[in-house]
Order: C-alpha cells, then sequence, then structure tokens
C-alpha cells in the first residue's frame, strides 16, 4: 500500500501545483460557448480522475516493476507534467492559445499513457479512458474560447 500511497502523493500533488492558479475574474468575463460546464463541477470530477489515475499508475507499477514498467511510467510523468503546466498557461499566464497547444499535446500524452497501460494491466487502461475523454472535451472547450476570445 505503500506503492499506493506514492502515486496518489505525486498524482495529487501536480493536481494542488495546478490548483493554485485560480481562474478568478479574468476567466469569468471570457466569452465561452454555452455547453462550458458550470465552475463547480471541476473539482469532483478531476479529484475522481486524479484518484483514477493514480491507482492505474499504482497498478502497472505493482504488475511490471519499476524497470520494465519504466516507458508506460515515464509516459504516466511526461502526461501529467503536460497536466500541471495547462493550468499555469491557461489561468496563470491567460494564454489560451499556448494552452491549447499544450492540452492537444496532453491529449496525445493520455492516449499513449491508456494505451500502453493497456498492455501491461488492461484495467490501468481501462481507468485512464474517462481522464482521456474528458481532456478531449477540455480541448474543445479551450479551443472554442480561444477562437471566441
Amino acid at each position: 500500500m505503500a506503492g499506493l500511497a506514492i502515486f496518489l502523493i505525486i498524482t495529487f500533488g501536480v493536481a494542488l501545483i495546478g490548483a493554485r492558479v485560480q481562474p478568478g475574474e479574468w476567466y469569468a468575463q471570457l466569452a465561452k460557448p454555452s455547453w462550458t460546464p458550470p465552475g463547480g463541477l471541476f473539482g469532483p470530477v478531476w479529484t475522481l480522475l486524479y484518484a483514477a489515475m493514480a491507482v492505474a499508475a499504482w497498478m502497472v507499477w505493482k504488475e511490471s516493476g519499476l524497470r520494465a514498467g519504466m516507458i508506460p511510467l515515464a509516459a504516466y510523468a511526461v502526461q501529467l507534467l503536460l497536466n500541471g503546466l495547462w493550468s499555469w498557461l491557461f489561468f496563470g499566464r491567460r494564454l489560451i492559445g499556448l494552452a491549447l497547444v499544450d492540452i492537444i499535446c496532453l491529449f496525445l500524452a493520455i492516449l499513449v499513457t491508456t494505451l500502453l497501460f493497456r498492455q501491461v494491466r488492461p484495467l490501468a487502461g481501462l481507468l485512464l479512458t474517462p481522464y482521456l475523454l474528458w481532456v478531449g472535451f477540455a480541448s474543445i472547450l479551450n479551443f472554442q474560447i480561444w477562437r471566441l476570445n
């Protein structure tokens, strides 16, 4: 269980770093599509997604170890980095276009991670699927906000 705790700490550590940059008034003033989810939805959704991500990474590590699992776990680390960077770019620096580039790279990194995790442990890949879908949706939302502003 210590391994799971480590993956939870790392994954939620990225979440906490991203959460330090709050949307604020700037975001509230942006033109957004009518289908933008209410702000209160993001916290609970991301909490579940981060928990599933950490469990999936732990399952891959437990199944293959660090040495054999190096490639899928490195892909996991890359997508975590891109995930944390998005909040800083979008909300912190207000660089909507650069955040769009980041989130597209994030989506692709999650896709690769999901496929690699599935090879090691199919359930681990399945646990990342909601995350992949949510970031796909967020990518479209980011694009629309960029286009409208």
